[in-house]
């Protein structure tokens, strides 16, 4: 089921004005589960293409492939899994995560940082498999439940398998297990219920400031102020941007192994070094080019 312009013009004004009805995504998902679940997205070839998992920094490690990342955080009381694959792409977490010494059944809370696809789609098999508690951010929550559905962008079919929420987090909020504390970060634009997630790593008797960051990118046909994709989402860019620039970040990784130079600061095989993936600078540089890019498109749409 494809839903037209005008159709999905409708979607976003009734998912914005009745917010707190949560049943009605829901329902639509139900609906659509008998139809074959949609690619939105011409799929990259890296998205599923194995790489090996590894260390970045204390007890952060990627887990994901080659052009996905996937994030594990570790701790005594179990793990904390952010983002996942393609739909096939649980073996291949479940091999990374063993590879770097933890077990996949200990995972605990999954988080997203963005609610497409190519990010979400094993979400519901990892929660069946381990038990974990899914835990997001207001606006992505209704996207996740009803698998992609609603989503302003990308919606009007259903993308994913739908996954089940099981807390709502928000700006500046701590997830505690065991000992690590991470906060989270909403950083809309990209999706609605965009979120990064920071912490502090201790190495060497060295603070080191960490954040996994989904970055404001701007997907192609997104429309930021002429017949906007969502209502705010050039305002809700703006303060992504804003409050990027002003974090402390010294290792920081992002939705896409590119993204952040993976593959340039990581070579399979190379001995873990707390300072591989330091680059503050490389952080700032890429959210201004990324700012740079919305305002070139605010005035083209404008013109």
């Amino acid at each position: 089921m494809t839903l037209n312009h005008s159709a999905r013009t409708l979607l976003r004004q009734f998912t914005h004005l009745v917010p707190a009805i949560r049943t009605i995504p829901a329902i639509v998902a139900v609906l659509l589960l008998a139809a074959p679940t949609a690619e939105v997205q011409a799929q990259d070839p890296d998205w599923s293409r194995p790489f090996p998992g590894h260390r970045v920094i204390g007890n952060l490690y990627a887990v994901g492939t080659y052009g996905l990342g996937v994030f594990l955080i570790t701790s005594e009381d179990g793990h904390i899994l952010i983002n996942t694959g393609l739909e096939d792409s649980t073996p291949l977490i479940r091999t990374n995560i063993e590879s770097v010494g933890h077990r996949f059944e200990d995972i605990r809370i999954l988080l997203t940082m963005q609610s497409h696809w190519d990010h979400t789609a094993a979400l519901a098999e990892i929660k069946e498999i381990t038990g974990a508690e899914m835990w997001a951010t207001a606006d992505d929550a209704r996207v996740l439940e009803d698998g992609g559905f609603s989503d302003p962008h990308f919606g009007g079919n259903v993308s994913f398998r739908p996954v089940e929420v099981d807390r709502i987090i928000g700006d500046g909020e701590i997830i505690e297990l065991g000992d690590t504390r991470l906060r989270v970060h909403e950083h809309p634009g990209h999706t609605e219920g965009s979120s990064s997630y920071s912490m502090q790593v201790n190495e060497n008797g060295r603070d080191y400031a960490v954040v996994v960051a989904n970055l404001g990118t701007i997907n192609e046909g997104k429309r930021l102020v002429v017949d906007p994709t969502y209502p705010g989402v050039a305002e809700d860019f703006a303060r992504t941007y804003a409050s990027q620039k002003a974090m402390e970040v010294d290792v920081w990784v992002a939705a896409h192994g590119g993204q952040y130079g993976m593959h340039d600061k990581y070579a399979p095989g190379q001995a873990y070094d707390p300072d591989t993936f330091v680059d503050p600078e490389g952080f700032l540089a890429e959210v201004e080019r990324l700012e740079r890019i919305y305002e070139e498109q605010i005035e083209a749409e404008r013109r």
